[in-house]
């Protein structure tokens, strides 16, 4: 073989060694590195069973959390009705703050050492929120079902943060406190509002009268 040659086919097989370093490598199985449910050692300063014991609770909150946001999409698309537009707006704003308290619960669970839910078939035996209907349903019973999904979670969310503090978790208990407690204790209000019986244009004098 000539020198030329040679050179050539050592060209054309580091071209060949290079595409197969950048082809990817598809079709990987192995076994899972954690088993959902169990926490590896990290190095903050809290008890394993401290640390099991917030991350489980918080899963609970967390898919009961991803719930109420995916409900806040279905009624951000399906309202209908005179409020439409503010509440199609409202809806899907609530929906962007509750996706970021999503990825907060989910954060702290993973620091804590422990695993959380992702996939929405986990999620939906994990949720404690009853599963609405898929069909459209009124503007009223929309805001009832999210209110009652405020309440569970503002529920849940107090009995853990009690118990993150009375086990030494602080910083859960300032997640739960600061963000989850009082995000959805904001829109629990902004949503109440739309509830309340009001005349829209014309004042009720009868009931003032006889409220005097």
């Amino acid at each position: 073989m000539s020198p030329k040659d040679s050179k050539r086919n050592d060209a054309y097989n580091q071209l060949e060694a290079g595409s197969k370093r950048a082809t990817p490598l598809q079709h990987q199985r192995a076994a899972e590195i954690q088993p959902f449910g169990k926490v590896t050692r990290m190095p903050i300063a809290l008890d394993e069973k401290i640390r099991a014991a917030s991350a489980e609770n918080l899963n609970q909150l967390l898919a009961d959390t991803m719930t109420l946001r995916d409900m806040y999409k279905k009624h951000h698309w399906q309202v209908a009705g005179h409020t439409f537009y503010q509440l199609h707006l409202l809806f899907d704003k609530h929906h962007g703050e509750q996706d970021e308290l999503v990825d907060e619960i989910a954060e702290r669970i993973q620091l804590l050492g422990g695993i959380s839910l992702a996939m929405a078939a986990d999620v939906a035996e994990t949720t404690m929120i009853p599963r609405p209907p898929r069909g459209r349903e009124e503007v009223p019973v929309q805001i009832s079902r999210l209110l009652e999904g405020h309440e569970l979670i503002l529920k849940e969310a107090r009995t853990m943060a009690k118990q993150a503090t009375d086990a030494g978790d602080d910083g859960t208990n300032d997640l739960l406190v600061s963000n989850v407690i009082r995000t959805n204790e904001l829109q629990v209000w902004f949503l109440a509002e739309h509830l309340v019986d009001v005349p829209v244009v014309r004042a009720d004098e009868k009931a003032a009268s006889a409220g005097h």
